[in-house]
């Protein structure tokens, strides 16, 4: 299997030669890295990716779940052309923040009031700054398995060991308001908590990096009660799940609002973006016309609401914002999932997929997979070997990570998952 990849890569692999001497590991970010070197692109469109090399790929990545109507919608792409005619950035306010902030408030439960950032990393360090500026206290629940970037508080309990930072250069101090809690476990978050005064909670609605893991309805409505029992506020991070799930991402989806709501990735409609919205109480503790030195949140940044971005941003929510497109997704998403169960189930194939709308994950093991625990016990090695083998028939999925459908993606491309899959599934019962 990975002759043949390498032999398909050659210019790839020339490149990731030249990368390893200026680029730690050869990448700008590690995610990116599998064995034996990640392969280099030069060319994006739709559902499809070319490769230096020439190699064409059905993408199930999707600039990690960025894209929902695929790579350069011509919509968006005729947004930010017209858009970069006028500017680049500003560092000066203009209309486009305003205009994108009422379409978030117009489709985002929890949104009275907005600020942009330039990541999700951004966001939710924000995000838990203000929670704690707003209620006076200092200690942030997090869930194992969930994924809130490289802030340093939550920068803990993201994959196995649960109980360790992921990253050196992360301080006991930066670490002692944190406390992490079983994901989908109700009665241990409460039993955690319970001597606690927490300042705030922060969950994805559905875990990504986690193993794309939906969390139980009864769960986050105990959440929802805690918060408001404890006066903590409850803080969504909808990065990967906001404008996907539906219009007002999970928080609509599963019909409970949070206090503060964090998103990024659809949002900048294929640019860097990050944003903090909810309601107007809250996020006034960002105004310092209200508040003194000692009493607001501070947040800034050279590129926020960048107008290029922000350009992308609107077009993008304005398309989505019916349902229509994130409906007809989901239902997709629902017939994709049927069709590889369906596979594994007749050849015997102790696999299970995690689905949430239009994300999808599969998991090599036989027992229904509602935590990270469980995720990370089901075998990585036949993932890997299980997507490295697509990325030979020419369909992308960045090893070990979940799927994400687009717009862009057809019946074509879908039927092609699906008889790859078969084709894998029989090369291993006969290997």
């Amino acid at each position: 299997m990975l002759k043949d990849y390498i032999s398909k890569t050659t210019q790839s692999k020339r490149l990731y030669k030249r990368a390893k001497l200026v680029l730690p590991a050869g990448v700008s970010y590690f995610i990116r890295y599998f064995a034996p070197y990640p392969f280099y692109i030069n060319w994006a469109k739709g559902s499809k990716i070319k490769d230096i090399d020439g190699n064409m790929y059905v993408d199930f990545w999707m600039g990690h779940y960025t894209h929902i109507l695929g790579h350069s919608p011509s919509n968006i792409i005729r947004a930010i052309k017209k858009q970069i005619e006028h500017g680049t950035h500003y560092g000066i306010c203009h209309e486009l923040e305003i205009a994108l902030a009422e379409q978030i408030v117009k489709m985002v439960p929890s949104a009275e009031m907005v600020r942009f950032s330039n990541s999700g990393t951004e966001a939710a360090m924000y995000a838990t700054r203000l929670a704690r500026s707003y209620t006076g206290k200092n200690k942030i629940v997090k869930f194992e398995g969930g994924w809130h970037g490289g802030y340093d508080p939550l920068h803990i309990a993201v994959k196995p060991p649960f109980n360790i930072p992921e990253s050196d250069g992360i301080t006991e101090g930066t670490l002692k308001d944190t406390v992490v809690a079983p994901f989908n476990n109700l009665h241990s978050t409460l039993e955690k908590t319970k001597d606690l005064d927490i300042a705030a909670i922060i969950i994805e609605p559905v875990l990504g990096a986690g193993g794309c893991i939906p969390a139980n309805k009864e769960f986050l409505k105990g959440l929802r009660e805690l918060c408001s029992d404890k006066s903590a506020l409850l803080i969504f991070d909808e990065i990967i799940t906001g404008f996907r799930l539906a219009p007002g991402g999970g928080q609509q989806w599963y019909g409970i609002i949070p206090d503060l709501t964090i998103l990024g990735k659809i949002l900048g409609g294929g640019l860097p973006i990050g944003a903090i919205a909810g309601k107007e109480d809250i996020m006034e503790r960002m105004n310092p016309l209200l508040f003194d030195q000692s009493k607001f949140s501070f947040h800034g940044g050279t590129f926020t609401a960048n107008p290029s971005t922000l350009s992308a941003g609107l077009e993008m929510l304005k398309t989505l914002e019916d349902g229509n497109i994130i409906n007809d997704l989901n239902n997709r998403g629902d017939k994709i999932h049927q069709r590889l169960a369906d596979i594994f189930e007749r050849h015997n194939v102790e696999a299970i997929i995690n689905q949430a709308g239009s994300l999808f994950n599969m998991h090599f093991t036989r027992e229904k997979v509602w935590n990270p625990h469980l995720a990370y016990e089901a075998d990585k090695e036949k993932l890997l070997n299980y997507h490295m083998r697509l990325i030979n028939e020419g369909i992308f999925f960045l090893p070990g990570k979940c799927g994400a459908l687009s717009t862009a993606h057809t019946s074509e491309d879908l039927d092609k998952l699906v008889t790859k899959t078969e084709k894998y599934v029989q090369e291993v019962d006969t290997s």
